[in-house]
């Protein structure tokens, strides 16, 4: 049986994953700002087992990565998990459906960086996973422009919800996304690995 953190019906809950490796303020940042915008109750950092579409070589283990995770949260209400790994399929598509079919009552949104809009479009399964939960974007440098015209964004352009709006996206019937904009980090957990800044997580937020 796979282990998922508390969660009770009609609560709404942020899914953001990634690699975290390493985990950085620019995390905090994103989780913090997806909190507040969306009137989210919790927002589960997902630690993968490895990116299908990324360079797995030297990637720490996942105990190691979400150890530095629940270091850099330091919010009630961000829980890091790594369930994933349980999972039959390294892919955000079998997540959802594992979470969907065991929570039915929680209203899951899924949280991701302007740049993984940009290459939404590769992941397995992209438009049933716009089909099954509400998408937050959050703005990154270089990317306000770009994202938007990706090929994903051009074709869920009539799901686009008014940013204004971003507080009705939980308990909106996707597919609806919106577009965060507000102070971007310009930290990345790949240009931190590339200056050998293993121990971030004495950043700040």
């Amino acid at each position: 049986m796979i282990r998922l953190p508390p969660a009770a019906a009609g609560m709404r809950i942020g899914l953001f994953g990634g690699s975290f490796n390493p985990p950085h303020a620019g995390h905090l940042h994103v989780g913090r700002m997806a909190l507040r915008r969306l009137g989210l109750d919790r927002l589960w950092w997902l630690v993968t087992p490895g990116n299908p579409l990324k360079e797995l070589a030297g990637l720490p283990t996942l105990p190691e990565r979400m150890a530095m995770a629940r270091k850099m949260a330091r919010d009630p209400r961000i829980v890091v998990t790594g369930f994933e790994a349980a999972l039959p399929a390294p892919y955000t598509i079998e997540t959802i459906r594992l979470l969907q079919r065991r929570l039915p009552g929680v209203r899951f949104v899924w949280i991701m960086g302007a740049d993984g809009l940009a290459s939404f479009h590769r992941w397995q399964a992209w438009g049933e996973i716009a089909a099954r939960v509400p998408i937050a974007v959050i703005d990154r440098p270089g990317m306000t422009l770009k994202a938007p015209l990706s090929k994903a964004a051009r074709v869920l352009a009539p799901a686009r919800v008014p940013e204004g709006a971003a507080r009705t996206l939980a308990g909106r019937q996707a597919p609806a996304w919106v577009f965060l904009h507000g102070r971007r980090s310009p930290l990345s957990s790949t240009a931190l690995r590339a200056r050998g800044q293993s121990e971030v997580v004495k950043t700040g937020a």
